[in-house]
């Protein structure tokens, strides 16, 4: 494997239809999502964001890595979350470090593992996914 290819990781995060990527590469700590600074998010987007970023400041003593992160699908909020795991998936992955993954899973379990809730399948011949048309013979 060449030198290249070591010096970079990238990771995906799922949450309901948004779907992010992650690469990361040894850095000055500048993240981007889609092309543009993250500080340019909502205040409290742009803390969901910070937060594995922070962590791994307090964890490690350091944050010296660059992310650029594409989303795509989804709603705002969800997109932020699929972010924000994928931005934890590829800083533990990246420093391959058991202490911050033990952080991360004591902060937020969300952090690493997926929220695999997905939307209910709608039924054959009906309009929803659970309730059915009730009949009356009177």
């Amino acid at each position: 494997m060449s030198k290249e290819k070591q010096d970079k990781i990238i990771t995906a995060g799922k949450r309901k239809t948004a779907v992010a990527k992650a690469l990361i590469v040894p850095g000055n700590g500048e993240i981007k999502i889609n092309k543009k600074p993250y500080q340019q998010l909502t205040y409290f987007k742009r803390l969901m964001i910070e937060e594995p970023v922070e962590l791994t400041k307090q964890t490690l003593g350091n944050f010296n890595y660059n992310l650029s992160i594409s989303i795509s699908g989804g709603g705002q909020e969800s997109q932020i979350e699929a972010a924000r795991l994928a931005i934890a998936k590829a800083l533990v992955k990246f420093t391959k470090s058991t202490e911050l993954k033990k952080a991360f899973l004591a902060y937020d379990r969300n952090l690493l593992i997926a929220d695999t809730r997905r939307k209910e399948a709608y039924k054959p011949g009906d309009s929803k996914a659970r309730a059915k048309r009730q009949k009356s013979y009177r």
